[in-house]
């Protein structure tokens, strides 16, 4: 009777599983896809771009099924940036026969972003809150301004980039867990970590 128990357990609980996955694939590939593009992130792989605009395909679905908003723009933000920053990666190893090295911001663009940084939260916040029924407007905004702006860096190539990847990863963690969506959340507590090695990688051959 015990091992009967047993295996009527794991046959629900892996019937559970499948239904999960089945349920939430777009969710579950969008992730393992953002994490590739993450790892060829850190390996300063120019690959990483095509991996962007794939995942951000995924997450536009994602992100309009969970009415985050401005998650789901900036998915169309990424795709756009992706294709710039995959010309800017390539153009730069073209001109010198080298891979474009990181280099740093000039404490210039440290206030400029910062003021961008400020337009664009008080932007997305309006239009959440004016034109859409998000429930989470200011964290949505947020998170949305932060990772233009980290983006635009890592397009870039601003070691800089991953400085605002930390604090957008981490309060993407709390959105997502607030939201439910927790592969998307296990993707983000990854993310987070992970952006804390890309800077210790990048910072190796900064110039």
């Amino acid at each position: 009777m015990l091992c009967a128990g047993k295996g009527f357990y794991f046959l629900v609980t892996m019937t559970t599983f499948l239904t999960y996955i089945k349920s939430n694939w777009i969710e579950i590939i969008g992730a393992i896809l953002s994490l590739i593009y993450l790892y060829l992130s850190i390996r300063q792989k120019v690959s990483l771009w095509f991996f962007g605009i794939v995942s951000s395909v995924f997450y536009i679905v994602v992100f309009f099924e969970s009415k985050l908003y401005a998650d789901l723009s900036l998915q169309v933000y990424y795709v756009v940036i992706s294709i710039y920053g995959w010309m800017n990666w390539n153009r730069g190893k073209e001109s010198t026969g080298k891979d474009l090295p990181p280099t740093r911001m000039s404490k210039r663009l440290w206030v400029n972003l910062t003021f961008a940084t400020a337009i664009i939260y008080f932007a997305y916040y309006l239009v959440l809150t004016k034109f859409t029924d998000s429930t989470v407007p200011k964290a949505d905004s947020l998170v949305g301004a932060l990772s233009i702006v980290g983006t635009w860096l890592l397009a870039r190539k601003y070691i800089e980039n991953w400085l605002i990847w930390i604090v957008a990863d981490g309060l993407c963690v709390g959105l997502y867990v607030y939201k439910g969506l927790y592969p998307t959340v296990i993707l983000f507590v990854i993310y987070t970590a992970m952006s804390v090695d890309g800077y210790l990688q990048w910072r190796k051959t900064v110039v």
